[in-house]
């Protein structure tokens, strides 16, 4: 894989380019920001009232529409919800594109699911952060970076990949380090990574265990401390030392039950689902239930959301928490 770094980049490529962000939310507002502070011409566009306007307001933005940033913008970064994506392009982005422009995503899921068919000359690159946009804002004002994705997709003017570095440098992320990727490779490891661990894997093996324990017996408090707070004890241990810097640092019993038992835990039949996901991935399926999930109004996505929200380990969850100062 290669990785650019700060020196690989040259900012003077965004000096005279109007960069137009779509979306000021939590990546949209950290970009802008951390562009701004970098020297380069920024305009930001979300709903006028809406939270996100507001915020832009009072971060000292004059916020427009995103036709009309489309329409200024040279470079055009879309970070709206995936799933609005592609209706903002349809009708206020797509016909004020200009030949020469880019268009530039944070995330490639519209762009590799063929919801954003952009046209042929214009450059499409991705720049995405491998962090939320508070830490890529926090670690910028601190002299450090988040480390980033860069993808091309299209590359009309023959410069998307060296534009792509430059706004890596301008959003402080080049400085950590810039991996060299593609859309496909992004949007399916992405959603992989967030349906099987991050997200879907974890809730689900939390929330089992606690079910596990509370039928058994044991107090729902108890349950709670054990499968779901101390939980990221050790992760913030992974985060930093690794699995295996993990396994130094906590008890040699630990250690043992984690090595004998987690492969029991997560077995070959686990295993076997997680390739039935990431075939789900890759041939379009979760993407085109996500889309009729969408059109449809969100039914199933709001009943799932009612009945995580009304399960156990919520109520008990936010009684300890209420109990912990720090937080």
């Amino acid at each position: 894989m290669k990785i650019y770094y700060d020196k690989d980049a040259n900012l003077d490529l965004l000096k005279d380019k109007q960069i137009a962000i779509i979306g000021y939310g939590i990546q949209g507002r950290c970009q802008a920001l951390n562009l701004r502070d970098s020297g380069c011409n920024v305009v930001v566009a979300d709903l006028e009232g809406s939270p996100n306007w507001n915020q832009a307001v009072e971060d000292g933005w004059k916020p427009t529409d995103a036709a009309s940033a489309a329409q200024k913008g040279d470079i055009v970064q879309i970070l709206t919800q995936d799933d609005v994506q592609a209706m903002v392009y349809k009708k206020e982005i797509r016909d004020n594109l200009n030949e020469g422009d880019a268009m530039l995503f944070s995330h490639g899921f519209n762009i590799h699911y063929n919801q954003i068919v952009p046209p042929k000359n214009v450059d499409v690159f991705m720049v995405a952060p491998k962090g939320p946009g508070s830490l890529v804002r926090e670690c910028y004002v601190n002299g450090q970076g988040v480390p980033g994705l860069l993808a091309v997709y299209q590359d009309y003017t023959g410069k998307a990949k060296d534009l792509g570095m430059a706004y890596a440098k301008g959003i402080g992320c080049i400085q950590a380090g810039l991996l060299e990727t593609t859309f496909k490779e992004e949007t399916e490891t992405d959603l992989f990574g967030e349906q099987v661990v991050l997200c879907g894997g974890v809730s689900a093996l939390i929330q089992n265990a606690f079910e596990v324990l509370v039928e058994a017996g044991y107090q729902p408090e108890s349950a709670y401390f054990e499968c779901c707070h101390e939980l990221k004890l050790i992760m913030d241990m992974i985060y930093t030392d690794g699995i295996s810097g993990m396994r130094k640092k906590v008890s040699d019993t630990a250690e043992y039950g984690d090595m004998t038992r987690g492969p029991r835990v997560i077995d070959e039949s686990v295993k076997e689902e997680m390739r039935c996901i990431l075939e789900e991935i890759q041939d379009g399926s979760f993407a085109r239930e996500w889309i009729l999930e969408n059109q449809a109004g969100r039914p199933v996505y709001h009943a799932l959301e009612r009945q995580g929200q009304a399960h156990q380990i919520e109520e008990v969850g936010k009684k300890l928490r209420g109990m912990m100062s720090w937080l």
